[in-house]
């Protein structure tokens, strides 16, 4: 087999030849196919989807620690979701129904990944019942089962995760 190519122009023959490379950025997102492919269970799906965002809120962490603001961290899981080859949304509207009307009443989604799970974003002392009402009310006004309370101003990532569900 051949090593992969070291320049733009190796790639760019080796894809005229035919010659499959597998680059890092193509291997990620494959990854991403095939777990959003219906080779297995929904549960399975959002298992690893979630597993994926939250590796990459942990690498933000990691690197920059407590005590920014929301939206750099909101900036920063971006480019790691980017890294994964995961498509995502910035604060995405989401109106209200009300009798049968959509309101718009200004509420945003920090991230909303692969049209599938909600992300809110929090750099707080403490998250309180508040925080988690939130996500679960963006979850039943946006129709969607599983969303990621993460909260930044904690010393390790892990005591600032909250996975929440919408039951319907």
């Amino acid at each position: 087999p051949r090593p992969e190519p070291n320049t733009t122009n190796d790639r760019i023959f080796a894809t005229r030849l035919g010659i499959g490379i597998l680059t890092a950025e193509t291997q990620r997102r494959r990854e991403r196919d095939e777990f959003l492919m219906d080779v297995g269970s929904e549960n399975y799906r959002i298992n690893k989807l979630t597993e994926t965002i939250i590796g990459c809120a942990i690498e933000v962490h990691r690197t920059i620690g407590p005590g920014l603001l929301e939206s750099a961290y909101e900036e920063c899981l971006c480019y790691e979701l980017a890294q994964a080859g995961l498509r995502f949304e910035r604060q995405v509207p989401l109106p209200v129904s009300y009798k049968e009307v959509k309101l718009d009443c200004g509420y945003k989604m920090d991230v909303v990944v692969e049209d599938f799970v909600i992300i809110e974003i929090k750099a707080v002392e403490k998250v309180i019942p508040v925080h988690e009402a939130q996500l679960l009310s963006y979850l039943k006004l946006y129709d969607k089962r599983i969303g990621l309370l993460l909260n930044f101003h904690v010393p390790r990532l892990r005591d600032g995760i909250k996975r929440i569900a919408n039951n319907f």
